[in-house]
Parts: C-alpha cells; structure tokens; sequence
C-alpha cells in the first residue's frame, strides 16, 4: 500500500506513541511522546511529520531551525515497514521544509547504541564529523 507524509495532527498520536515505544525501547523518560509532541507542536509544529498508510502511521520524523541550522531527530519507521523508502522520504520532506525556512545545514545525533543506522544517514548525503556533543538537563523527569 502508498504511504504518504503529512504534518502530524492530534490524530496520530497514537501511532506514534507505539512507533517510538518500538523504534526507541530504552529511550530516555523526557523523550516519551506524551512529553515531546505537546512541547514539539508550540515550536514549528510543521516540522513534526508522520508517514501514514491510510490512517496507520508508519513513519515519523520531528525537525526543528533555530535560524542558523537545522536539526532532524525522532525518525523512525516500524520494523514491519523498514526498506520501502519511508525513512528516505521522510528525511527528504524534512530537509525541503527547512531549506524553505533558510535553512542551509542540517544536523543530526545518533547514539552509539544505533551505530547501524549510519549507512542510513550516509546514503542519504550526511557526514560524520568530529564533535563533542554535550548536554545538560534543566529539569527532572
């Protein structure tokens, strides 16, 4: 069946709970969708993407343009849908959205512990570069 991408509406929410629940299974409490989708939809909330087959979610990817760069993370595509092209077609709908905000360089984070998606990224035009990445968390989960 064709799958389509469209700018989440409240409507999917369910999907993508149960996408990230399976794409992310020890991912971290304030990356829960619960939390993420309200914060993400009162920033930009047309840059937070489902890849939909008729009303089922497959796919999601969640965007964000600070007015310097770009940033993609959150994509994910359920493992019985993998190797369709939907990741792809996610990130290309992401990466059109941005460059029409001024965008003009868009970075992403994987995890050590996802290493084997690098190919992914890489077929797709993004490099690994050499960078520390640093955090802090300003709130309790």
């Amino acid at each position: 069946m064709p799958f389509s991408i469209v700018t989440y509406t409240n409507s999917h929410f369910t999907g993508v709970d149960t996408l990230w629940q399976e794409a992310f299974p020890n991912d971290t409490a304030w990356n829960a969708a619960h939390i993420s989708i309200p914060e993400k939809l009162r920033v930009q909330p047309d840059l937070l993407l489902v890849a939909v087959e008729g009303d089922h979610v497959v796919g999601s990817v969640m965007a964000g343009y600070d007015g310097h760069r770009g940033w993609i993370s959150r994509i994910a595509v359920l493992r019985s849908h993998r190797l369709a092209g939907i990741g792809q077609a996610l990130i290309e709908e992401a990466e059109k959205r941005l460059a029409a905000l001024g965008c003009i360089k868009i970075n992403l984070q994987v995890v050590g512990s996802n290493a084997s998606v690098l190919g992914f990224y890489e077929k797709a035009g993004y490099e690994v570069e050499e960078r520390v990445s640093m955090s802090k968390r300003i709130f309790k989960t």
